[in-house]
């Protein structure tokens, strides 16, 4: 007999305990989105009826939990790896995969830090620099992505020692907001948000220094509201959509959208 790890019992438990009516989809979403998706997903409850169930975090984490059995019926993750995984193994909807956006990376830090980040990731050796905020990188994209970027600039060996590790990009950007890091990698869908605008600065990191966030959507098999699950994905892949997601830092995908059945809206 498996053995499910306490953190996925835990969510688990947590996701069959939530009341979610006949006409709702549970979203599993990564954590880059958290500002974006509410605004996208109110306007598809408007539009639709359709209620959405929003549940955040890193992308590796929700994979793992997918493959457990946590009662999701879609998963947007920041790396298009994870939902191509999940389809390969027969535990997403053939055909359902999808390409919404390009995740951006920044460098950011409180404007009271006295830390110069238009230098870029050059900065982050500066002895004032104490502890550089990044997500994960064994299960964060945005993780992986600000390891790649280091690497590729030669800095990586000369600040792993700063480096405190957030369980997602939300914790990683909370741990610079607060003052826990002087500085964070962050996703710039974050730092556009009106709680870090205020409170910070930011210079993006080029895209050059690391693989594109290229972030994808997938209608898990085990799903009951296919359906329903589907017309999300059209909302999201929609002008509207798009537009949404554009005001909060994200581009499109590298090779464009793939054009998915457009969403109806009740009458």
């Amino acid at each position: 007999m498996r053995v499910l790890p306490m953190w996925t019992l835990v969510a688990l438990a947590s996701l069959v305990a939530a009341p979610v009516s006949a006409q709702a989809i549970r979203v599993a979403a990564a954590s880059d989105l958290q500002a974006a998706l509410p605004v996208i997903a109110a306007q598809f409850q408007k539009d639709t009826g359709v209620t959405v169930a929003l549940t955040f975090g890193s992308s590796g984490n929700f994979f793992a939990q997918i493959q457990n059995g946590a009662p999701f019926d879609l998963f947007l993750s920041a790396d298009i790896d994870y939902p191509r995984q999940l389809e390969r193994a027969g535990l997403a909807d053939p055909n359902s995969l999808v390409a919404y956006a390009t995740g951006r990376l920044v460098l950011w830090t409180r404007t009271d830090s006295g830390i110069d980040v238009r230098a870029g990731l050059s900065a982050l050796v500066e002895p004032r620099v104490r502890r550089i905020a990044i997500a994960n990188p064994a299960h964060a994209p945005y993780g992986r992505a600000a390891v790649a970027a280091l690497r590729h600039e030669g800095l990586y060996e000369r600040v792993q020692s700063k480096l405190v590790l957030g369980e997602n990009i939300s914790q990683a950007a909370q741990f610079a907001q607060s003052g826990n890091a002087d500085v964070g990698l962050l996703a710039l869908s974050l730092a556009v948000a009106p709680a870090m605008k205020s409170s910070g600065s930011y210079v993006e990191v080029p895209a050059a220094l690391h693989p594109a966030i290229e972030q994808a959507a997938v209608v898990l098999a085990s799903s009951s509201q296919k359906a329903a699950a589907q017309r999300f994905l059209a909302m999201l892949t929609s002008a509207e959509g798009q537009r949404i997601l554009q005001s909060y830092g994200f581009a499109r995908p590298p090779g464009g959208l793939t054009s998915r059945p457009g969403f109806a809206r009740r009458n």
